[in-house]
């Protein structure tokens, strides 16, 4: 009987390969023989798990064909694998990729490390901070105090409390955003909001557009979902988005969904202006596209001409009956991502739509969080909160971004005016070469692809501002110790696979 459960193409393997492009080799870089550089690539590959474990692999004349290489390359290259433990073979059967044993089976991004291990590697693979005290405590024990009439009754808001959808509501309306609270439900999270809203809205087969790059998490929760992803390229630099592609992929595509992150984008830390959100909300209301706003970064500006007005007007601005804009917002980012509390906000007959549809899911997101949140925003604690995560960010900002341009001063990026991540292109190394290396000298990065779509910005890395003064300096050095051991050629196997989830 056959062990793979899955099968992967020639075509798309090769495109895989293709995209782990390093830069060209320097006078004493050492070439690893092209068997060996095929081996190491899809070994690649399945660390990152970009190609899943158990998948059956193309026969070897198939992918020498799909490579313009020799099916002595190929074979020799699995019969590597197979010595190294990430290739299982059986006559008849074919081959089929694997992890050695010991090592633990890769998912689809970086899992967040756990608390023990944190003495040796630095994590930038999370963009989360630690929580905002004393905020939280006060917050869990002005809950505290308001638990005893709700511990009386079931304890299930499928809405979410009625309290706190008043008090979201009223938040944007105070925006200028008139709001009811029948528009606004309650969720595990911004991942349980859209998690809810793919399921309502894009069944399995359904086209969603999204940014290119996008949010690692939000792009494998969609492509589980049986979604088709059309990827639509940001502008270059910070500056938003592309609206002529945007209305492009809108008309000819015609995506049931379309996802966006308007407010410090993940991963690029782009802000879009009015007039982008405007255009693009009057371009998916003519295609018939539902916008998902995603809002979780909108309070985390860091530059000072931001505040006060600064920003620019929320999307459902331009749609304030949420007829067209779907809005998520979110605890996680802006205060701690422990505090699992995220709102939708869209017209009554989807909030009621999305409310009926959850008795099948998770129904109902826990009372005591949202009784946390509710006592934040009544009593301007989240304001205070919020600020003291704005100046630890930005500290955290200045202080890596200083240490990456004496570090690395070969990679280029633009720093951000808010948000948590810096987009890096990594001086024309592989980006997915470059976190394996990391995990050898001791610090922990995603890299470019998980932000795509088939293997895209593979020369590029996101880091985190949640490391600051000595640990930012000595993560950039991890990181000079890890572009060495890439140029050298001197990366290999024995990496261990690590988790693949990224915050």
């Amino acid at each position: 009987m056959a062990q793979w459960t899955s099968a992967m193409g020639a075509a798309q393997l090769a495109r895989l390969l293709t995209s782990q492009q390093d830069r060209p080799a320097g006078p004493g870089t050492r070439r690893p023989p092209a068997y060996r550089a095929l081996a190491d690539g899809i070994r690649l590959l399945v660390l990152e798990g970009r190609v899943p474990v158990a998948a059956r692999l193309p026969a070897e004349r198939e992918l020498a064909l799909a490579l313009s290489v020799s099916r002595t390359t190929v074979a020799a290259a699995y019969e590597a694998l197979r010595g190294e433990g990430f290739l299982e073979s059986r006559r008849g059967a074919g081959s089929w990729t694997a992890v050695p044993a010991g090592n633990p089976l890769p998912a689809r991004g970086l899992e967040p490390l756990p608390p023990e291990a944190l003495g040796s590697m630095i994590d930038l693979g999370c963009a989360s901070l630690p929580a905002p005290e004393p905020w939280l405590t006060r917050a869990v024990r002005g809950a505290l105090e308001e638990l005893p009439p709700y511990a009386h009754t079931h304890g299930d808001y499928p809405a979410g409390l009625p309290a706190l959808r008043s008090m979201i509501a009223e938040r944007y309306t105070a925006c200028g955003i008139p709001t009811m609270p029948e528009q606004i439900m309650v969720t595990t999270g911004a991942m349980g909001a859209i998690d809810a809203i793919c399921h309502l809205f894009a069944g399995r087969g359904e086209r969603i557009a999204v940014e290119s790059p996008s949010y690692a998490n939000i792009l494998q929760l969609m492509r589980e979902a049986g979604a088709r992803l059309v990827p639509v390229a940001m502008a270059e630099g910070l500056s938003g988005w592309d609206l002529d592609r945007w209305r492009q992929v809108l008309r000819e595509a015609a995506p049931r969904l379309a996802y966006v992150v308007a407010d410090f984008h993940n991963p690029t830390g782009a802000l879009a202006d009015e007039d982008q959100r405007r255009r693009l909300v009057d371009a998916a209301r003519s295609a018939g596209t539902v916008l998902v706003a995603d809002e979780t970064m909108t309070e985390l500006w860091l530059d000072e001409g931001l505040a006060d007005g600064g920003m620019p007007r929320r999307v459902c601005a331009f749609d304030p009956a949420g007829s067209t804009v779907i809005t998520v917002g979110s605890a996680s980012k802006a205060f701690w991502a422990g505090m699992r509390i995220g709102w939708v906000r869209a017209a009554p007959d989807v909030i009621r739509s999305l409310v009926a549809a959850r008795a099948y899911a998770d129904l109902g997101t826990p009372v005591l969080e949202q009784l946390a949140v509710n006592w934040l925003f009544s009593t301007g604690g989240w304001e205070q909160a919020v600020e003291l995560r704005r100046a630890q960010a930005r500290e955290n900002r200045e202080a890596l971004v200083a240490a990456i341009r004496r570090e690395l001063p070969a990679w280029e990026f633009s720093v951000p005016s808010g948000g948590l991540t810096l987009w890096v292109r990594a001086g024309g190394l592989s980006g997915s070469r470059l976190a394996e290396a990391g995990e050898r000298t001791g610090v922990r990065v995603p890299s470019g692809p998980r932000f795509g779509v088939d293997g895209a910005f593979e020369g590029y890395l996101r880091l985190p501002f949640t490391v600051g003064g000595a640990v930012a300096d000595e993560a950039a050095a991890r990181l000079s110790a890890a572009v060495r051991l890439v140029e050298t050629g001197a990366t290999g196997g024995g990496v261990e696979a690590q988790g693949t989830f990224v915050a």
